[in-house]
């Protein structure tokens, strides 16, 4: 394994989601067992953390939605469980092979999201982690034209925030230089 940088989130340029759309729901699945390995990843009460390079956007992309609200489903990801989730489902097109340095999620670059309206998720046509055709952006076979629009609603409210969608899941989105090979940071989520 890599070696972590220990330091905190402000010093690793990581902000909490909150201070910057102080709607967001934050549902962080990692954070419970509701999720594709079935185990609790992240501790109870973690934070959603971002790299300070995706506030704006973000702050855009929820103003752009409104009165809807943006869902957190994660956000910025310690290598250990990126490592754990590839050993589940070893399979690059879903789950990230992690490497030799951190990037998308591992570098708070990267967040997965939905759309809340009155506090109740939208339809997407497929729920967080679904490893199908279906979970694919620009899906349209077995995707309803209504959770077509409302991944498109998503699609340009974050695109109006300079963020952009991975094709292989609709709900991921990536902001500046989340490609880019960063060193690994050892923040801790609450």
């Amino acid at each position: 394994m890599p070696t972590a940088l220990a330091r905190p989130a402000a010093e690793a340029g990581l902000v909490d989601v909150r201070t910057v759309v102080p709607d967001a729901v934050i549902d962080l699945r990692y954070a419970t067992t509701e999720n594709f390995v079935g185990e609790q990843l992240y501790p109870a009460g973690a934070r959603c953390l971002v790299h300070e390079s995706m506030a704006p956007g973000l702050a855009a992309a929820a103003a752009a939605l409104r009165p809807q609200t943006l869902v957190f489903w994660d956000c910025y990801r310690p290598h250990d469980v990126q490592v754990r989730m590839f050993e589940v489902v070893a399979n690059p097109n879903w789950v990230a092979k992690p490497g030799a340095y951190a990037r998308s999620h591992e570098a708070g670059r990267s967040v997965d999201v939905t759309i809340a309206e009155d506090g109740s998720p939208v339809d997407m046509g497929t729920g967080f982690d679904d490893f199908t055709p279906r979970s694919l952006a620009y899906a349209t076979d077995g995707v309803s034209p209504a959770a077509q629009a409302n991944r498109a609603r998503l699609r340009t409210a974050m695109s109006a925030g300079g963020l952009s969608v991975y094709p292989g899941e609709w709900w991921h989105f990536d902001g500046p230089g989340a490609a880019d090979p960063r060193p690994f940071l050892d923040v801790p989520l609450r």
